[in-house]
């Protein structure tokens, strides 16, 4: 009984440990993809860039970053004037994972809301 227990737990271990190395770099570049889009969203907001240049600005980004985004994909709402109005950057896109026998889609949503302070 202790064998089927031991051998249980180092199949269980491993699953864990598996499914962790395929998941986990899917959401470390989510994180990091967040943090350019607030980098972003703050410059922008004081300069005077269109919406459609920070649209391709965050499209190159997810590109470099090996995401899977679309120009479609990316909404960016400006609202008000330089320095002083809002801006907002949303983005949806999918992460396709192939674990052992169980495809997998994971769904992210990277989105940030800036603010000038005037």
């Amino acid at each position: 009984m202790g064998t089927v227990k031991l051998i249980f737990g180092l199949l269980l271990i491993i699953s864990v440990i598996t499914v962790g190395v395929a998941i986990l770099p899917a959401y470390m570049s989510n994180y990091q993809f967040e943090d350019v889009l607030n980098n972003e969203a703050v410059a922008a907001t004081y300069s005077t860039k269109t919406e459609d240049e920070i649209k391709i600005i965050v499209l190159k980004k997810a590109q470099e970053m090996e995401i899977p985004l679309t120009a479609e994909q990316i909404k960016v709402q400006r609202s008000g004037y330089q320095g002083s109005g809002s801006l907002i950057i949303d983005t949806h896109y999918t992460v396709h994972v192939e674990l052992p026998g169980y495809p997998l889609d994971l769904n992210f949503r990277a989105a940030t809301k800036n603010k000038g302070v005037l």
